[in-house]
């Protein structure tokens, strides 16, 4: 008898949990992100040079792009990380809920008639909205009623999502006030799909996480549409970042 151990699906979201640690407090983990600045629309981008008066030469600069929400003109803007932020230095933990299979849900991809686009608004656009692709509708069941959530397209780790962005009923008192992400694989369309077939995919919200701004005052992270705040609590995946005393962002 084989005295291998059997991986369980504890310890591959054990492992789940030490991965994202690793990616919040990586270089350019959000943590790690102490300014970001935006030009005027249409102007021309900083000067790298200029970008990094005042920080160390182990700081990292990337550029970023966007289109201004009142022109439609072309934004150019930078970000400026470093390992020694605050938020480094204050940072003590993600809290969790412990696994629960039960947050394992069965769902679907249901495919629109066309690329359909859904505003968001965003934690540092005052009000205004910005509108993201989606090219169909996320459901599942929970307690025998169903559920449709815009889930938008989206990059993440070099490979194509579905992003959720959701709240629940933990928001605010046991989970990061303004809502939580949630990232799925993107099913694979067949040129057979038409709209309204749909795909069949695995909704697991353990995997939920803290959005980015819950890191860094500095990102600008979609909050949850109407349609996408959930009328129960969501106790599985990622909870509020943990900062030493005294500490705020």
């Amino acid at each position: 008898m084989s005295t291998e151990t059997i991986p369980t699906a504890s310890d591959a979201y054990a492992d789940w949990a030490r991965a994202r640690r690793e990616a919040v407090t990586a270089p350019q983990g959000a943590l790690s992100l102490v300014l970001t600045h935006w030009s005027p629309a249409g102007a021309p981008p900083v000067d790298e040079a200029v970008a990094r008066e005042g920080h160390p030469e182990s700081a990292l600069f990337t550029r970023l792009q966007r289109t201004d929400i009142e022109s439609g003109l072309p934004q150019e803007g930078y970000r400026i990380w470093r390992q020694d932020s605050p938020a480094q230095l204050a940072f003590e933990d993600i809290e969790r809920y412990p696994y629960d299979p039960a947050w394992v849900l069965d769902g679907r991809f249901e495919l629109v008639d066309e690329q359909r686009v859904v505003p968001f608004e965003h934690i540092k656009d005052a009000g205004a909205t910005r509108g993201l692709p989606v090219s169909g509708d996320l459901v599942f069941t929970v307690d025998g009623t169903e559920y449709r959530l815009n889930a938008f397209d989206t990059v993440y780790g070099g490979t194509a999502k579905l992003q959720l962005v959701f709240g629940d009923r933990t928001n605010g008192a046991e989970t990061y006030g303004a809502g939580r992400f949630l990232f799925l694989d993107r099913p694979a369309e067949s040129g057979e799909l038409r709209p309204g077939d749909s795909i069949a995919l695995t909704v697991d919200f353990n995997l939920a996480t803290v959005p980015p701004c819950g890191f860094s005052n500095q990102m600008n992270c979609p909050l949850p549409p109407l349609q996408n705040r959930l009328p129960f609590l969501v106790r599985a995946g990622e909870k509020r970042v943990r900062f030493a005393d005294g500490f705020a962002l």
